[in-house]
């Protein structure tokens, strides 16, 4: 069934408002791990703990930006202790990029932090509204490919 198109602009203001707040969020989790550390910093650690150690080669697809926009970001990040370098084993030329055990501990608190703000915010939400929007959230970013 096709939506009634007269509904699609809210559809785009609310979009709009949440991803102007989701970049807010993001800054100020970023901030929480280190201050020195941007929203692009924080996807990078993000990225890095979640997928383990990557090339900055891979990190620049994923992220669909340029080597070097990634190769600022890794140079913070590992002169604040965050994020090393090691040669890769099947190929020693090339470099991983990981987070060190520093970076994988503030990232948690910072999720942590992330978390109970989101229990908060949906603190008076019942169950039945919560998983409606988890599986509304879950086809739209299907839909979005």
């Amino acid at each position: 069934m096709t939506p009634d198109p007269s509904a699609l602009p809210e559809v785009e203001r609310e979009l709009s408002l949440l991803l102007r707040r989701a970049r807010a969020l993001s800054a100020e989790l970023s901030r929480e791990i280190h201050p020195d550390i941007d929203a692009g910093g924080y996807a990078l650690l993000s990225t890095l703990t979640e997928a383990g150690p990557l090339r900055a080669n891979d990190l620049a697809e994923l992220f669909g930006v340029d080597k070097s926009s990634i190769s600022r970001q890794v140079q913070r990040l590992e002169r604040l202790g965050l994020l090393e370098r090691r040669h890769d084993d099947s190929d020693r030329r090339a470099l991983l990029l990981g987070a060190t055990p520093e970076g994988r501990r503030r990232l948690a608190a910072a999720a942590d932090a992330r978390r109970l703000r989101f229990r908060a915010r949906l603190g008076a939400w019942n169950e039945a509204d919560v998983t409606h929007l988890a599986a509304l959230l879950r086809r739209l970013n299907a839909a979005l490919g």
